[in-house]
């Protein structure tokens, strides 16, 4: 019997025996996932790499896509993606993974042009100070734009950075304004930069589909000072706020703030500040001459139509969602984890137990011990995790492959099943699982907190924490159970 990946992988293929398809490398990223539904409103067919089809179940547009499963890292299973294909998007990259990320990238890089020769490739790269070094990441951008280029036919856009609901940037910008009154913040927030509209990367990748390769073009709307971003960003949310610049540079230091301050992680939130540790702009001439009909939105509309999104709950993706190097786990066989089960009967029907536990996280909070999970955040971002200030992208919903705090969704099957893989930092693997089953007068909720310890240091900490565990996760269990039943009226 197909799993539901496979099933995915088969759903759109005879679909596109009869016209060209475009492929989509990087679908589960905040652009990708993104381009993909755009691209099927204008009449595109799509083909959407990925690595593991389970992370893009639930998206609307999933029925009318052509999943291939793979891995631009690993070459063996790109030919099946390149079959048939004349153009391709190339919106991947490996910063948030940490380590090497530029070997990664280049990596990557080369295998994409061994598969696909003579592939049309429309590439979103980073805008690089001009003359001067470049930071690590913005060089491994450069590196990936020109090694597509020298292989292949390429339109490579280089962006500053993208504002919109969910995008690292403008998260980054948002927090620090919303968070801090008044701050004292090194030299290079006066650098000048020039950001983009989401909307407008958009329109940029899907016109070209219609131009010849174009080789680089530096897209942007208008120039202002990263502290102008933060002060725009201010008036728009009508906050008054103090910022001060003094004659320190400590990227370092500054990024390890960000990532404290921020839902950004520390890892994210360092390369992210060394790429504007000088002025980095954009020569939109090309831009304005092959792109006429584009006109750029102004940064302080791109807030406000950012914010919207946010105030409204729409945030269609965001920079969390990718899957990142981090590995998949798919616990088939849960022989040898520590497991601690709670089950009750729930006079509520499945569906309204299913609203109440998918509901968890982000502003919401966890219903029970509230300021535990708030602690056991602050400690997880001190300690270099993600802590709990990702929050989650849609307060009522979940994909797979999205985060909710610092957990990441797993599976997800309304009204039956949530479940989370902790990527907090742990000396081991940790789930949290609810699942519904129909019963008389309601149903039975039973809640699963899974461990797999690494090593003697992960068997003391289960063991050390459990007491206190165990009264989270009986109250987590209880206050789910309650809160459903009042919502259906059975309390």
């Amino acid at each position: 019997m197909a799993s539901s990946g496979e099933s995915l992988i088969e759903s759109g293929l005879e679909r596109e025996r009869e016209t060209s398809t475009v492929l989509v490398t990087g679908a589960t990223g905040y652009v990708g996932g993104r381009l993909v539904p755009r691209l099927l409103e204008r009449g595109h067919r799509v083909r959407v790499l990925v690595r593991d089809p389970v992370r893009i179940e639930g998206r609307e547009w999933v029925n009318d896509v052509h999943v291939v499963r793979g891995d631009l890292l690993g070459p063996a299973s790109l030919p099946a993606a390149f079959d048939g294909i004349r153009t391709a998007f190339y919106l991947v990259h490996s910063m948030a993974g940490g380590g090497d990320f530029a070997a990664r990238d280049r990596e990557a890089a080369n295998n994409f042009v061994r598969a696909g020769r003579g592939v049309h490739t429309i590439y979103l790269g980073g805008l690089v100070p001009s003359g001067q070094v470049r930071s690590k990441h913005l060089g491994s951008r450069v590196e990936v734009g020109e090694i597509l280029r020298r292989e292949l036919p390429t339109t490579e856009f280089r962006a500053g950075p993208i504002i919109g609901s969910g995008s690292a940037s403008f998260e980054m910008v948002r927090y620090l304004t919303e968070r801090l009154p008044a701050m004292v913040a090194p030299r290079w927030i006066r650098n000048t930069v020039q950001p983009v509209a989401i909307r407008d990367v958009l329109s940029y990748l899907i016109e070209a589909l219609d131009r010849e390769p174009l080789g680089v073009v530096e897209i942007g709307a208008d120039q202002l000072r990263f502290v102008d971003m933060m002060k725009v960003y201010a008036a728009v949310r009508g906050l008054r706020r103090v910022i001060v610049p003094v004659p320190i540079l400590a990227p370092q230091l500054a990024a390890r703030w960000v990532g404290l301050v921020t839902p950004i992680s520390n890892r994210l939130a360092v390369p992210l500040i060394k790429g504007i540790l000088r002025p980095v702009l954009a020569d939109t001439g090309r831009a304005r001459e092959l792109f006429p009909e584009i006109q750029p939105l102004p940064y302080r509309e791109a807030v406000r139509v950012a914010l919207e999104s946010v105030d409204d709950a729409h945030v269609e993706t965001r920079w969390s969602g990718a899957l990142g190097e981090s590995p998949s786990y798919d616990l088939r066989d849960w022989k040898g984890l520590i497991r601690e089960v709670r089950t009750r009967h729930v006079r509520a029907e499945a569906e309204t137990v299913f609203a109440v536990f998918n509901g968890l996280g982000g502003r919401r909070g966890w219903l029970a011990w509230n300021w535990a999970w708030w602690l056991r955040g602050l400690l997880d971002k001190m300690l270099g995790g993600p802590g709990l200030r990702r929050g989650r992208r849609d307060p009522d919903t979940l994909l797979p492959g999205e985060v909710v705090d610092f957990w990441r969704v797993e599976r997800v099957k309304p009204p039956d099943l949530l479940r989370l893989r902790a990527e907090m930092k742990l000396p081991g693997r940790a789930w949290l699982q609810w699942e519904t089953t129909p019963q008389h007068a309601g149903c039975r909720l039973t809640q699963t907190a899974l461990f797999a310890p690494r090593g003697l240091s992960g068997l003391l900490y289960w063991y050390t924490l459990y007491p206190i565990h165990r009264l989270i996760f009986s109250r987590l269990a209880r206050a789910v159970a309650r809160r459903a039943e009042a919502v259906s009226g059975g309390a």
